[in-house]
């Protein structure tokens, strides 16, 4: 079966490069995985943002060091004497690819959207009460209260067109979980410096450079021939073969063979995000577990022992071939909040694990299914069977569900899932966005990728009121007790920070990003 897709891409590929062979300035990228949709609301995951980066833009950008920059927006600040209004001014003479001009009516249709029922980006919204246009270049966004890190929670926020929306009947987000489908889904009409061209789900997808783009300074990339390829071998042969410019994601086990490499260069540097591993842990019996009156996840104890199973260690030296920083909070150290107290963890104690078990009533341990991605993060499978084999040390019994992402995705946003591995980047750099997302209770805006069951009324309150605390000491006073509840009560299950390594020809650069989204506006070419 392996062979016969190879076989297929690398008939693809050859097809591609023969018809980009005259273009210098063709890049074709590949990665393990692709968008998991274009409706730019649906998903909060990093795939999905990176790609229709290149399509849509955002109010504010990311720069590498973390600072916020202006994109459509080209200044905000909070408005004299209402400081629960931020005032944002837009760009003049933008334009959407299919020729209609950008203006305020477009933030406000987006930012309502992206608040919206189905939108996996609401709760970063969820203090807005009004998004109101002043003018065709003035936007101001009313709180619920004074929320000075609001512009934060935008750079991945995208803006669409009203009027094409309207047309194609895209008011309402794609409802991914559901298995929803609506024109956005495989077609796109932003700002952004590149013309979605053609689109082959997990196939292959062609971008072409945007000559009406804003910026004075155009791309050196006129052409992008995006190429998911799941399979690590067949990813890395399309490179060595000369059959694509640049692999985003590089195995560990290869970094050191690409480095040595006539002709090939590797670039590596940290990411900003957090793999984890979580659990159900409220007291309905586990859906895949032989104990059918109760959930063994939900004593203490029995978290506690597969805290002390895990050997992180083991993990960086031999899954992750030392390309990964061992965690003990599921945070990153890019992120407002990380001490290095909350991140120790403890050495593994396989015996005292075994005696906690024995101490919850399953001294003979339990069995549980693990949902696993297979092509979303670095080793991501391996991690998890490293961890399925740690566990049945001290006898819990785990079964491995692999499955590609967009299979995956789902089972968290849609509880449907005992036991899982994920990764969370983190692209505000601040903890409320973990504790939005992973750590609140799902109601409302909050909770999206919490399977957990995991719910206490008082730290969802303290959760939602970081968006508007303005005293900067009590607001780092109550990321802290948030955190140190989160640890006493294991809600969540840290590994790794991950590393990066993206392997491109030698006349390509590109920098690692480390949110993992590097733009192919920013490659350059040399000889």
């Amino acid at each position: 079966m392996k062979i016969q897709r190879f076989a297929g891409l690398a008939a693809l590929l050859a097809s591609t490069l023969m018809a980009s062979s005259a273009m210098a300035e063709t890049l074709r990228w590949a990665r393990a995985s692709d968008a998991l949709t274009l409706d730019p609301h649906s998903q909060n995951q990093g795939v999905t943002h990176n790609f229709a980066h290149h399509i849509y833009e955002t109010l504010v950008d990311r720069a590498v060091d973390g600072s916020l920059t202006p994109r459509l927006a080209t200044e905000w600040y909070v408005k004299e004497g209402e400081p629960s209004v931020w005032v944002f001014k837009l760009r003049h003479d933008v334009k959407f690819h299919d020729g209609a001009d950008f203006t305020a009516e477009d933030v406000v249709f987006s930012l309502d959207r992206a608040r919206s029922e189905h939108s996996n980006m609401r709760q970063l919204h969820s203090a807005i009460e009004s998004v109101t246009a002043v003018d065709d270049h003035t936007v101001e966004v009313k709180m619920t209260g004074p929320s000075p890190l609001y512009p934060n929670n935008l750079t991945n926020t995208f803006v669409m067109d009203k009027g094409w929306s309207e047309a194609h009947n895209l008011q309402s987000v794609q409802d991914y979980a559901a298995g929803e489908d609506n024109y956005a889904v495989r077609n796109a009409n932003g700002t952004g410096p590149y013309i979605l061209d053609s689109r082959e789900v997990d196939v292959r997808s062609v971008l072409k450079r945007n000559e009406a783009h804003w910026a004075e300074t155009k791309p050196q990339v006129t052409e992008i021939i995006y190429l998911p390829i799941a399979e690590n071998a067949t990813r890395i042969a399309a490179l060595l073969s000369g059959e694509v410019d640049l692999v985003q994601d590089v195995p560990v086990q290869d970094i050191e063979r690409l480095k040595g490499t006539a002709g090939l260069k590797v670039e590596t540097g940290p990411e900003n995000r957090i793999i984890y591993f979580g659990y159900r842990m409220d007291d309905k019996p586990l859906k895949s577990s032989n104990v059918t009156d109760k959930n063994p996840i939900a004593d203490p104890r029995v978290r506690e022992a597969m805290h002390l199973a895990v050997d992180r260690e083991a993990i960086r030296r031999v899954v992750m071939r030392g390309n990964s920083l061992p965690a003990g909070v599921a945070m990153p150290p890019f992120v407002h909040g990380w001490t290095p107290e909350l991140d120790a963890f403890p050495a593994p104690d396989p015996e005292r694990a075994k005696a906690l078990l024995a101490e919850a009533g399953y001294p003979d341990g339990f069995s549980v299914t693990l949902d696993t991605p297979n092509n979303r993060y670095v080793n991501d499978e391996a991690i998890s069977q490293a961890v399925v084999s740690m566990l049945g040390r001290i006898g819990i019994k785990v079964t491995l569900a692999s499955r590609p992402v967009a299979q995956h995705s789902p089972l968290i946003t849609g509880d449907n899932t005992d036991f899982y591995l994920l990764g969370w980047g983190v692209p505000t750099f601040d903890s409320a966005y973990i504790f939005n997302d992973l750590i609140h209770s799902r109601t409302g805006h909050f909770g999206a990728y919490n399977p957990s069951g995991y719910a206490d009324p008082a730290l969802d309150a303290k959760i939602e009121s970081l968006a508007t605390e303005v005293d900067v000491e009590k607001r780092d006073a109550d990321v802290a007790e948030i955190w140190a509840q989160v640890q006493r009560d294991r809600v969540l299950l840290p590994i790794h920070n991950q590393l990066l390594a993206y392997a491109m020809k030698e006349n390509v650069t590109l920098a690692v990003h480390p949110e993992n989204q590097p733009l192919m506006t920013t490659v350059t070419y040399g000889q």
